[in-house]
């Protein structure tokens, strides 16, 4: 199934159903030798006990919480990151393939404001977006700029371990939940007196973590973390609805003194195929620190916040797409259904094609001029 295609990211198995790779973000059955051409209950068991393989915490998991979270090596072919669940009572697989070499910033083509992020030295970096939308893997080629740069301990807190780094100029140490340390709130509380610089947590799920993370970013910590948020408004509205109403207050001056980024991301479909990584980067200024404060007013939305701040490197999701589509790398369908104002987006898809027609037609007449464009890359 894996070797079936250099596009397949995901490996699905479901009883009823033929087992299912996924492909570019399209699922597609994979044919199997039994008599029905599905997979049986009683097979999905057989594979998910192997996958365990006696370990009495992910039994522990799957008894109590209806799911447990492994990783799976394939020879020297892949490393696979599983999540093993009940479904209607059944049995159902799910298996991630892990990449095996560490991206590089270059490699994924990321826009050079990264370069900046890892020069900080203290505060919270998120790197938001849905399931799959490659956050592991831009903090991975993030950490890796900084192992080749750097002579600092690097400690990480994942689930499960998806990236191997080597030493390098760093210290390189990674913990796994579940097997080195039980939950991120107490890896996170263990990891200050382990005297890193930077800290990868996982994910940040409740609001313990996100305590003890403020408080690693305020006593000298640069912290990377992830949230399943969609940008850099929904994510601050997440981290206001882990407290009180009454801790607000206080909560908005920390955040305010600690953010130093948001990197939000979304895979989209490319038109020669495979997928497009597009992005909305927010960094913290006086206008960011005013909106974390008092929160976002008539004029003071994170939106046109991110898209005034083209000069640092910023830009809001609408921005990069309708980058990417005058690059001719999407369609104006895919441009309309991932944009957040979509009257906007359609106007400005609308002259692109009035300033292509010009172009076109008169050619001694008006030109598009790339200069104008933003200063972005699109990964």
């Amino acid at each position: 199934m894996i070797s079936s295609s250099e596009g397949v990211s995901d490996l699905l198995f479901a009883a009823g159903k033929p087992p299912i790779v996924e492909e570019h973000g399209v699922l597609q059955e994979f044919p199997v030798d039994t008599e029905s051409g599905v997979l049986e209950s009683a097979q999905i068991e057989q594979i998910a006990a192997h996958l365990m393989n006696g370990n009495e915490r992910l039994k522990n998991d799957f008894a109590t919480y209806g799911s447990c979270d492994c990783i799976y090596a394939l020879g020297d072919l892949a490393r696979l990151r599983v999540n093993i669940f009940k479904q209607n009572g059944r049995q159902a697989i799910v298996m991630r393939k892990l990449q095996t070499l560490i991206p590089t910033l270059e490699s994924l083509g990321l826009p050079p404001i990264f370069s900046e992020m890892i020069k900080e030295k203290n505060g919270i970096i998120f790197v938001t977006g849905a399931t799959g939308s490659g956050k592991t893997t831009t903090l991975a080629a993030m950490l890796n700029e900084l192992n080749e740069t750097q002579k600092i301990h690097i400690l990480t807190l994942e689930d499960p371990i998806e990236f191997l780094h080597p030493h390098k100029q760093a210290l390189f140490n990674q913990r796994q939940l579940g097997k080195d340390f039980p939950d991120f709130a107490r890896g996170l509380r263990a990891a200050l007196r382990q005297a890193p610089k930077a800290i990868l947590v996982g994910e940040i799920r409740d609001r313990e973590t996100m305590e003890i993370a403020m408080t690693a970013s305020e006593t000298g910590h640069i912290v990377f973390t992830t949230m399943h948020t969609i940008n850099a408004g929904q994510t601050i509205n997440r981290i206001l609805g882990m407290f009180s109403k009454d801790e607000e207050q206080q909560l908005r001056q920390r955040l305010a003194d600690t953010i130093r980024y948001v990197v939000s991301q979304r895979l989209v479909s490319k038109i020669d195929g495979g997928r497009l990584l597009v992005s909305e980067i927010m960094g913290s200024s006086l206008r960011t620190r005013e909106s974390l404060l008092y929160g976002e007013g008539e004029n003071r939305t994170f939106q046109e916040i991110i898209e005034a701040g083209g000069t640092m490197g910023w830009h809001s999701f609408d921005q990069s797409l309708l980058a990417a589509y005058k690059s001719d790398l999407i369609t104006d369908e895919t441009a309309m259904i991932f944009c957040a104002h979509k009257h906007k987006m359609r106007r400005d898809i609308d002259m692109v094609k009035k300033l292509r027609n010009l172009s076109f037609d008169e050619p001694s007449g008006l030109q598009m001029d790339s200069e104008t464009e933003p200063k972005f890359s699109i990964a």
